[in-house]
């Protein structure tokens, strides 16, 4: 079976800094793209940034200028650098993966559980 782990969350002061990262594991045959969403109490999971594997790169409106997004494809881990972080930043990320898996004709896509970062004013 396939996995995505999250680390990286916390607290932390408003203007402060954070890195996320996400690891995927299991019978992976290759990875289309990977990124990062975000859920707030009483609202909708929102995209942050995303990465495909050619190098293709989306933020949020957000997040540019503040967040930056990259990944290792040798050990098939996606991060998330966050600064200048506020408080209007602290939600749940989650890591999501479009993966290709051996005897599939469409992509896998897997979510993390999820790692809180929580940003004080």
């Amino acid at each position: 079976q396939v996995q995505l782990v999250e680390s990286g969350g916390g607290l932390v002061q408003a203007g402060g800094s954070l890195r996320l990262s996400c690891a995927a594991s299991g019978s992976i045959f290759s990875i289309n793209a990977m990124g990062w969403y975000r859920q707030a109490p009483g609202k909708q999971r929102e995209l942050v940034a995303g990465i495909t594997s050619g190098g293709v790169i989306n933020y949020a409106d957000s997040a540019k200028g503040r967040f930056t997004i990259s990944s290792d494809n040798t050990k098939n881990t996606v991060y998330l650098q966050m600064n200048s972080l506020k408080p209007e930043d602290t939600a749940v990320y989650y890591c999501n993966a479009q993966l290709n898996i051996r005897g599939l004709s469409r992509y896998l896509e897997v979510w993390g559980q999820g790692t809180l970062v929580t940003v004080s004013s």
